[in-house]
């Protein structure tokens, strides 16, 4: 197994360059950790709160019959992550093709009793967007 030291300024280097603000210090700024998006069972100490009116989603055609039938489900991650804006739901949409945007009724979902987060680079989280919350074009 190979060593790798990196230095403090290292480290900070990426949590303050990473585009998508994917990494944050400890309040003591002696550990660092991923905003979101782990493979593995973390505590991620956020808080509920209130989303704005809607959110959305950027995903590809080949998923909307799926989504269309079970809504937005969190798969291997903690969380279904959804964006503030339309631009950047289409920036992770792209990712896998030409992007397809979802609009969320987040606002009603909050107002139903879904639990939502806001994870440091601002992302928003929920466990399940179900059919009914979701409008598709």
């Amino acid at each position: 197994m190979n060593n790798v030291c990196f230095s403090k300024e290292d480290l900070e280097e990426v949590v303050v360059t990473n585009d998508k603000q994917r990494f944050s210090f400890s309040d003591g700024g002696t550990r660092i950790r991923a905003n979101q998006g782990h493979s593995i069972a973390v505590e991620l100490q956020l808080k509920p709160q209130k989303p704005p009116q809607v959110l959305f989603h950027g995903t590809v055609g080949k998923f909307l019959n799926s989504i269309k039938e079970k809504g937005l489900q969190k798969m291997d991650r903690h969380h279904v992550h959804l964006s503030a804006d339309r631009s950047t739901a289409e920036r992770v949409g792209n990712r896998r093709g030409e992007a397809v945007i979802l609009t969320v009724k987040s606002y009603e979902m909050g107002w139903d009793g879904f639990e939502f987060f806001l994870s440091e680079n601002g992302v928003w989280l929920t466990d399940h967007v179900p059919v009914r919350y979701i409008e598709f074009f």
